[in-house]
């Protein structure tokens, strides 16, 4: 059975991104050593991020309006202004970091549009996607870019649908279990897990039992094979 569409993430399946994350994290941590120890303000700012997904959703913009929600947690009120204006500054350079490509991805891209379609599935602040997209310089690659509030069941079926696949015709690959791999398997795509050192714990989940259509791979690189042996 061929592929006929291949999705892939972006942030850290195409390019760097905790890292990013985890420097603003530091970042965050040392201005508010007077506080708390560096690990109870990570703890603060994860449960944080996640409380106020909801209301921010995913990317930069959020992750910066938690920072600023965490410090007055830890801190107490009023924030010194210097202190919110240090946050301001480590999110304004959170969104502005360099995309940094992993290794050969170039070539890969080039390896799997031979198979299939290509469309970039990523989820996270519009805006800055799109600038991530751009930096890149892979946007030409894409048969289409799907940037989404999250990654759940419907969103696969909706963007299988709107590019005319059957959904065992679909692949997606991306480091996260919960938003890439689960969600995909669940629409009836294939779905295989590239996982990445540093992962937000958010995006973990247990993977699949034994499943026929997901595979655990160790780079990006190792997909155009498995597309390969599906077909």
């Amino acid at each position: 059975m061929p592929i006929d569409l291949i999705c892939l993430d972006a942030d850290d399946t195409l390019w760097h991104n905790m890292r990013h994350f985890s420097a603003t994290e530091d970042a965050l941590a040392a201005m508010l050593r007077p506080f708390a120890d560096a690990h109870i303000v990570r703890e603060k700012l994860e449960a944080c991020e996640t409380r106020n997904l909801g209301l921010y959703g995913y990317g930069a913009k959020g992750f910066t309006l938690s920072m600023i929600e965490t410090a007055t947690e830890l801190c107490g009120e009023p924030l010194p202004g210097t202190m919110v204006s240090d946050i301001l500054d480590a999110g304004r350079t959170l969104l502005a970091h360099p995309v940094q490509l992993f290794d050969g991805i170039a070539d890969t891209l080039e390896a799997l549009a031979r198979r299939g379609n290509l469309v970039l599935v990523t989820k996270g602040d519009l805006l800055h996607q799109e600038a991530k997209l751009a930096a890149s310089g892979l946007g030409d690659r894409f048969h289409g870019v799907e940037i989404v509030s999250d990654k759940k069941p419907e969103t696969f079926a909706r963007i299988f649908a709107r590019h005319g696949v059957a959904p065992d015709r679909a692949i997606m690959a991306g480091d996260s279990m919960r938003s890439d791999v689960l969600p995909a398997l669940e629409a009836g795509a294939w779905a295989a897990f590239i996982p990445q050192p540093g992962a937000w714990a958010h995006e973990s989940a247990e993977p699949p039992s034994h499943h026929p259509r997901f595979r655990q791979l160790g780079r990006l690189a190792e997909l155009p094979d498995w597309i390969d042996a599906i077909g």
